[in-house]
Formats: structure tokens, sequence, C-alpha cells
């Protein structure tokens, strides 16, 4: 992919370099970091190792202050020349009871990683180039934005190869693009370009293959523009719809974080540390 003139990645580094396997971790010094998953041979398919390193990626831009938004794209093109997003899971690896980790244990931790991002108090932008199927439909379906190059191919096939997401992958998708729609992709299993997917509201633009990461660039950087109090609470209030008491826990979090930088809330901690009754007199009832 053609990266933006005026970005500099630089691998992410704490207390020395990060190893990781099978994905690149990368940022910008301006306030946006690049997840790649890296295994072209296999169409960026992912096993367990993939998932777990997906979720250290995660987790550490959560606690990085100075990251606002992430770009979560394939490595590409591989050998033969084909793009992909994220083909799924690696049935190369999937044993009878899920995918075969390194210590021998069936897994399907990806369910981890499918919170992680729904949760991250930033935002999450998928750039799809090629095939984003299965598993990796459910992925880009889950980030906030998506911008898809023109090669784009969306589809599922857990109806195929003897599985399925009924949760995200099938309650969100159906909020998306409507019930009948939803139902269409999961029952028919076919594949959907780019256009298509615009059509049906599963991404917000479609671009040449060579200006997906520019775009990408350029619309995070519009994001980090705004308010990033403002941002975080938007995306819990967004989620705290379709995502049950857990999205209202999150939406409710991000409500207590900010009533915990007020005078008011500092008083109830202050006068509990002191051991003296608080005094919030100076705090209205307003309507």
């Amino acid at each position: 992919m053609a990266a933006h003139p005026s970005v500099t990645w630089q691998a992410a580094c704490i207390d020395g370099p990060i190893h990781y396997e099978d994905i690149l971790f990368d940022l910008s010094g301006d306030g946006i970091a690049r997840i790649t998953i890296n295994r072209p041979h296999k169409r960026n398919a992912f096993r367990p190792r993939t998932v777990q390193e997906l979720c250290d990626a995660f987790s550490r831009v959560r606690d990085n202050p100075a990251v606002g938004v992430v770009l979560l794209t394939g490595a590409g093109p591989a050998a033969d020349g084909g793009w992909a997003f994220c083909s799924g899971g690696d049935q190369s690896v999937r044993g009878d009871g899920g995918y075969i980790g390194e210590d021998g244990l069936p897994r399907l931790n990806v369910l981890d990683l499918q919170r992680l991002i729904r949760s991250l108090p930033k935002v999450v932008i998928a750039l799809v180039a090629g095939y984003a199927i299965g598993g990796g439909q459910v992925l880009h379906l889950l980030c906030d934005l998506s911008l898809a190059a023109e090669n784009a191919v969306f589809g599922q096939t857990g109806p195929r190869v003897g599985s399925f997401d009924g949760g995200f992958g099938a309650s969100y998708l159906a909020r998306v693009v409507g019930q009948r729609k939803a139902r269409e992709i999961w029952f028919l299993c076919r594949q959907y370009g780019a256009a298509q997917a615009l059509d049906m509201g599963l991404v917000n633009a479609v671009v040449p293959l060579q200006e997906l990461e520019v775009e990408g660039v350029r619309w995070a950087r519009e994001v980090l523009q705004h308010s990033p109090t403002a941002i975080r609470c938007l995306k819990a209030a967004f989620n705290a719809e379709t995502d049950g008491m857990a999205g209202l826990q999150e939406l409710a979090g991000q409500a207590t974080h900010l009533f915990y930088r007020t005078a008011e809330g500092q008083e109830g901690r202050n006068a509990f540390l002191e051991k003296r009754n608080p005094d919030f007199s100076e705090n209205d009832w307003l309507p």
C-alpha cells in the first residue's frame, strides 16, 4: 500500500522492540497506530497466536494516551499477487473444539479480540484490500469505520465450513445492513464486491487500492482534530444500544471517568481521605 507522504511509520517500542510473529504494530508519531495482520501466505487468516498478538497490540493502544485512532489492515500482496484483509480463522489449525494453539488447547479467542475492538475508547478504522471473508468480515464489521479498496471482496463462509458467528457477526451485521440482507449473507455465503458493500452500508467509502492507506490516514487525522472525550463517549453511546448491559457498562464507565475529573467528584474522594464529611454545597441540583 502507498504510504502517506507525511507519515513516517515506526515499529512500536515499549522498553525495547515488541516482537510479534503474526502481526506488525507501527506508530505514526502523531496519534495513529497501524496494526497489520502479517500472514499474507495464508490470506491473513488468523490462528490463536495471531489473535493473542492482536489483543496485545490493541491493549497497548488502549493504554497509550498519545494514540487516538487505529488503522487495522492486512499485509499484501501475497507471493501469488493476491490481497486479503483477513480470510477468517485458519482452518488448517482448527481442531474438533476450536483452533489449536501452541499449548495444544482448542480455542476461540477471537471473541476476546472482538470485545476489545468494541470497547476500545478510540476509533478503529478497517482498511480492507482484497478478501474480508468469514471471521475477517466480522473483524472489519466491528471496526468503527471501514474503507475498502476497489478490489475488496466481502462474504461469509461459516455454513460451508461447519462454523458460524451467532454473536456480533450475525446480530450486529443485521443492524448495519438490515435483517434481510444479513440473512442472505449468512444463508447463501455469496461474495460481494466493494461497490455492493458500499451500497448496503457495510463500508464507508471505496477508493483505489494505491490510495487506501492514504485515505485511512486522512480520515484518522480528521478524527484526531476533535475532542477525545467526546469521541470516546460517542463510541460508548453507539455501542450501548446494541451491546446490552455490557454496552451500558461502557457508557456508564465513560460518564464515571468524566465525573472523577470534576471538583464535585474530587471533593467526595478528598473528604474520605481526610476523614471529614464532604461539602457539596457549591454544586447545584441542576435541571
